[in-house]
């Protein structure tokens, strides 16, 4: 496939510009892509994300709503409609795996524990993993049932299993929902069975999605899996790309007749991992076929390009009233930037931090932001932060720098 997209060493010769004395820049939190908002009507969409830096055209998508995101760098590619509420189906169960996963790390369950089916998992409605009643089910074939059939017998089960009933875990589900920033969504159910208050965003599950990969690596075999046979029952995975492409692995399928055809499809190609989310399309030919489409798009037009390691200082800046005249300022994780195929040598990074930076500073703290940028057109910015802690000077030190600060 023409697909191979390879990591860029984009150089390090960042043009770090500082503001005019006395302008005070807080740190803002590492998080989204500054273009986010599309004309949610527009067909071919408007460009979203990065592709608005690219004159390579979206694709046109037969889909209430899509998005694809660089999971390194975290960055939305580009999107129709990415806010629009939709519903999700069973693409909510990619939040149940989510909390689940948390109470395996936890401890609070265990792989081989044998779990007891209610009667109320066990009537729910939908796709199944065809559970006996009254049965005990272990952990991994629970989680099997989940994420390779999509059992809503499966999933009610394991969030019993964690919160004790449904209800409390669409509370845990809602809570973590807000602690990734998902602010578009509501949970009601574990399922995704349908409900008029059980709704997100592509964006949302985008964020989520690589919040997943790259929280519970160990679990990932669940996602990929092609069949799972329980019961003397043999399903297979309804994700269809699995079989179509061998870089996808995973992630996740949903259907309701309300919802239409959804699918959050990740590959892997040369280390670098993109995320696609498609719902609301005609069929399960058309989301395959749309999910396979914007992943190829996603690889072949754009680079994920790496400005700064961990560790490594983005500035020296100058401290003062500090025992040290200077301090190093860097970032809290390696820097990586999405751009345009061909754009990584036309990056510029600005670091813009209060001046004058007065001592004590302590490590670890924000002291500025340090912004991404390409044709004069934002890409990210990331919170600058101390890294090595300044304690302030002595009465004399401070004095003379007193002094020096009145005629700068």
């Amino acid at each position: 496939m023409p697909t191979l997209c390879r990591f860029r060493l984009a150089p390090l010769a960042l043009s770090l510009a500082l503001l005019v004395p006395g302008a005070a820049w807080s740190a803002d939190a590492p998080a989204q892509p500054d273009a986010q908002v599309a004309a949610e009507t527009a067909a071919p969409p408007a460009a979203v994300g990065v592709s608005a830096l690219s004159n390579i055209p979206a694709p046109t998508l037969a889909a209430k709503a899509w998005l694809t995101l660089d999971a390194t760098s975290g960055q939305i590619i580009a999107a129709q409609n990415p806010t629009m509420a939709v519903e999700p189906a069973s693409l909510t169960k990619i939040m149940s795996a989510y909390v689940i996963f948390q109470a395996l790390e936890s401890g609070r369950l265990k792989l081989d524990q044998k779990i007891h089916v209610s009667e109320k998992a066990w009537k729910t409605e939908g796709s199944r993993m065809f559970i006996d009643p009254k049965s005990e089910v272990t952990v991994d074939e629970l989680l099997q049932g989940m994420l390779v059939q999509s059992g809503n017998d499966a999933t009610v089960a394991l969030a019993e299993a964690v919160a004790g009933s449904e209800s409390a875990f669409a509370a845990l589900m809602n809570q973590q929902a807000k602690a990734l920033g998902m602010n578009g969504t509501h949970f009601v159910n574990s399922t995704g069975l349908p409900d008029p208050d059980h709704t997100t965003t592509v964006e949302d599950l985008a964020v989520l999605s690589r919040a997943l990969v790259q929280a519970f690596p160990q679990y990932r075999h669940y996602d990929s899996q092609k069949e799972f046979t329980y019961n003397k029952i043999k399903q297979s995975n309804r994700n269809r790309l699995l079989w179509a492409d061998e870089t996808v692995d995973g992630l996740k399928t949903g259907h309701t007749q309300s919802a239409g055809y959804c699918l959050v499809a990740t590959a892997l190609r040369d280390g670098r991992r993109v995320v696609s989310v498609i719902v609301g399309a005609g069929s399960d030919a058309v989301r395959t076929e749309s999910s396979l489409k914007l992943l190829n798009w996603s690889f072949k037009n754009f680079d994920t390009v790496k400005l700064l390691d961990q560790g490594t200082p983005a500035v020296a800046a100058r401290v003062w009233e500090g025992e040290i005249d200077t301090a190093d300022l860097g970032v809290e994780k390696t820097l990586w930037v999405t751009v345009p195929r061909g754009q990584a040598d036309n990056i510029k990074t600005e670091a813009r931090y209060t001046q004058p930076l007065m001592a004590p500073l302590t490590e670890g703290n924000k002291a500025g932001t340090l912004l991404a940028s390409l044709d004069g057109k934002p890409l990210k910015d990331v919170p600058l932060l101390v890294m090595q802690s300044v304690p302030e000077a002595g009465f004399f030190g401070r004095l003379v720098d007193k002094v020096r600060l009145m005629f700068e």
